[in-house]
């Protein structure tokens, strides 16, 4: 049946004109903005994955921007450690050549004091933004450690920064001040002649067991049998262990041994943290020392001591005299392993910053990649179904001007 009033033919055919239409204005704009999914509208689920994405990736860039910065600093200190340890290489031969007598030790000794300077210069300009990591003489709990920002966890809806944490290293040669003393050492066992025995064994914190920053770790003059002319101190500084506290001690006591002609090695014991022992070839028996700790858990004024540098023995060194000399030779060593050690650190904390930076640059280029699988338009396809779609639009368009005519015909039934 044919009605002038219903036209169902041209009803289809303007159906499917709009539904070609509807597809052609959403394909040109696949093709205009790149995307097949630009707005929630599109597709919900995928557009509120793709805007978390660009939001991390939003990070990760500003992580890439804090990791460079923390590369050029560690790269400057590293540098300065690795300067500061070739300084000391070159003050150890000087201390070596002052073992001949017949030699000019004056002026050993100015080469020795210039090479000291030259490393307190270094240590001074080895800063980048204000922040010097070769010099750590703060007492503040925790201000040895340098957190650098290193990376976005994500689990779920939650998340989390992560640092990388860098320990500031001291080259410093700066003189320490003695605070309260936090070992006091009176009289002890008999080591006796050709025999090794542990002298003392210094304690931290009550409650944590570690030195705290200030605390004073002193043995008096004459507490070796009537020796020791001078007292041995050292000023825990922010991160160091009781290892730490013991090797100091130890490269001190040798020292000033060397200085008194004591024929005594004291050494650092393998196995139990803070204990010291001494072998003992001076002829005779040698009273020695027992350490009684105080506990610095609940007398803060232990910790009011004035942390000198690591490498403060530099400025005690005196090679004019044959027993300074012999002190000089005996230290250079520890000194020297405190500098290989601190650039070592730091050289890995470098290392690890690259690799961290590397991985943050492809992280962020795997997620870029993997937000524009989920909303760019393939565009070779977008380019064959616009060409499709224009097809398909003419087309409707003829049909419905054929459906529109269809009417007209039944006038020649009524001529």
């Amino acid at each position: 049946m044919t009605s002038i009033l219903t036209n169902t033919s041209a009803m289809v055919a303007l159906q499917t004109l709009r539904s070609t239409n509807s597809n052609l204005s959403r394909t040109q704009d696949m093709i205009s903005s790149g995307k097949t999914v630009a707005n929630a509208a599109d597709n919900a689920a995928v557009w509120a994955i793709s805007k978390v994405m660009s939001a991390d990736v939003k990070a990760f860039q500003q992580i890439s921007n804090s990791l460079n910065l923390g590369q050029s600093t560690v790269a400057v200190a590293a540098q300065a450690a690795e300067t500061v340890t070739e300084l000391m290489t070159e003050i150890k031969g000087r201390i070596v050549a002052a073992q001949e007598e017949n030699v000019d030790r004056d002026k050993i000794q100015n080469d020795i004091n210039a090479l000291r300077d030259q490393i307190d210069a270094v240590v001074g300009a080895a800063q980048f933004n204000g922040l010097n990591l070769v010099n750590n003489t703060s007492t503040t709990a925790g201000a040895q450690n340098v957190n650098i920002l290193a990376s976005l966890d994500r689990t779920m809806q939650q998340v989390a920064a992560a640092d990388i944490t860098v320990m500031r290293q001291d080259l410093g040669n700066g003189a320490l001040t003695a605070g309260t003393v936090s070992v006091n050492v009176g009289s002890g066992a008999a080591v006796a002649d050709g025999d090794t025995g542990a002298v003392f064994t210094i304690q931290g914190n009550a409650t944590t067991g570690q030195p705290e920053a200030g605390m004073t770790y002193q043995i008096a003059s004459g507490a070796l049998g009537g020796g020791l002319t001078s007292a041995v101190a050292y000023v825990a500084r922010g991160g160091d262990s009781l290892q730490d506290v013991t090797n100091h001690l130890v490269a001190r006591l040798n020292h000033q041994a060397e200085l008194d002609n004591l024929d005594v090695q004291f050494n650092a014991n393998a196995t139990t943290a803070g204990q010291v022992d001494m072998t003992n070839n001076s002829g005779g028996a040698l009273t020695m020392l027992a350490a009684n700790v105080q506990q610095a858990a609940t007398n803060s004024s232990e910790n009011d001591g004035t942390v000198g540098g690591s490498l403060e023995l530099l400025a005690k060194i005196d090679v004019t005299t044959n027993a300074g000399t012999d002190a000089a030779l005996e230290s250079i060593e520890s000194l020297l392993q405190t500098a290989i050690s601190a650039a070592a650190d730091l050289g890995s904390a470098r290392g690890r910053l690259e690799n961290q930076a590397n991985f943050i640059s492809k992280l962020t280029d795997a997620m870029k990649s993997g937000i524009g699988t989920l909303v760019d338009a393939d565009m070779e396809e977008a380019s064959a179904r616009l060409q499709a779609l224009q097809v398909q639009q003419q087309l409707g368009t003829q049909a419905l001007s054929i459906a529109n005519q269809g009417p007209q015909q039944l006038l020649s039934l009524f001529q």
